[in-house]
């Protein structure tokens, strides 16, 4: 294989993207390993970050993984406020076009503008919260390869205000009509987008806004970056025929804010399906990263004697 063609070959396998900042450093960590560990055939390893975390990040960088300030992908009209002015811990980003938005906000669109510009086909995107702990290969998802396109129905309670939000915020920045609820919902761990699909995607917002796509955004505020990418592609025949609908992703989840204790994060691993291969506890439960190593070395244990000594040593190397 010449050279041109290697690079070829590795533009159009996967790349992962995780959004980060200071206060998940040590989730990324736990998340980074995993990955080295257990993650095959992918290109590269973007970590997103604010530009003011760079230095906390740094030290991840290597010939698979690069550290990428978020500035890189915002325009030059949304800046960040000074640290000091937080809310609830959360940093802000301003602008004279529309009303501030939170680091969360910016996670969603250094996404969108990640996948648009970056120099690769094919997307997996991972926030820090996950860990892998089966070996997962993503060459059968490499351009021109179909993805998974993760579609659930969402039975809406008043609990899930905002995805109901999202899903009409969704249809409208996409010009099409509102569905009736409950309707489909694309928010999951291991979320795969492909670059063409969200290039088009992020055109449409423009199309039916009159705006550029990051104002647009900022504009509406509340709205699900993974909800867009998923109606989009529903809405389009010839984007949709790049994917393939599933109804899950291979992980596993806990989203409650109250924290895990071992014995439940045990629980919650042995309760993984066979096809699963990684797990996610949210950030905002609280739960100590020291417990998520214990219940995985413990985990690992448990699995070793079940003629999958590579897979526990893999486990026991990230403790």
């Amino acid at each position: 294989m010449n050279a041109n063609a290697r690079e070829t070959y590795a533009m159009n396998l996967v790349a992962l993207l995780t959004p980060t900042y200071g206060r998940d450093l040590e989730l990324c960590t736990l998340l980074c390993e995993s990955i080295d560990r257990h993650v095959k055939s992918f290109s590269k390893h973007y970590l997103l970050v604010p530009d003011c975390d760079l230095s906390l990040f740094s030290h991840f960088a290597s010939e698979h993984r690069v550290v990428l300030p978020a500035s890189q992908f915002l325009p030059a009209w949304l800046r960040p406020l000074p640290r000091i002015i937080q809310r609830k811990r959360r940093q802000f980003w301003w602008s004279l076009r529309a009303k501030p938005v939170s680091g969360w906000h910016v996670q969603q669109l250094i996404k969108i503008a990640a996948a648009t510009s970056l120099p690769h086909q094919r997307y997996c995107i991972l926030d820090s919260d996950i860990v892998f702990f089966r070996d997962f290969d993503l060459s059968r998802f490499r351009y021109p390869n179909s993805i998974p396109l993760l579609n659930m129905r969402n039975e809406v309670t008043e609990d899930q205000f905002h995805h109901a939000h999202w899903v009409e915020t969704s249809h409208e920045l996409l010009g099409l009509p509102t569905p009736p609820l409950p309707a489909s919902d694309f928010i999951g761990h291991i979320v795969f987008w492909d670059q063409q699909t969200t290039r088009a995607m992020a055109a449409k917002i423009e199309s039916v806004t009159k705006l550029d796509w990051i104002e647009a955004l900022c504009r509406v505020r509340d709205f699900s970056e993974y909800m867009l990418y998923g109606y989009f592609v529903e809405n389009d025949a010839g984007f949709s025929a790049r994917h393939t609908r599933t109804p899950r992703t291979p992980c596993v989840s806990y989203w409650d804010e109250s924290k895990l204790s071992r014995d439940e994060l045990n629980r919650l691993l042995r309760s993984a399906d066979k096809d699963d291969v990684a797990f996610s506890v949210a950030s905002f439960s609280g739960t100590p990263v020291e417990t998520i190593r214990a219940a995985v070395a413990e985990n690992a244990a448990v699995r070793a004697p079940a003629a999958l000594p590579h897979e526990a040593a893999g486990l026991a190397a990230l403790c």
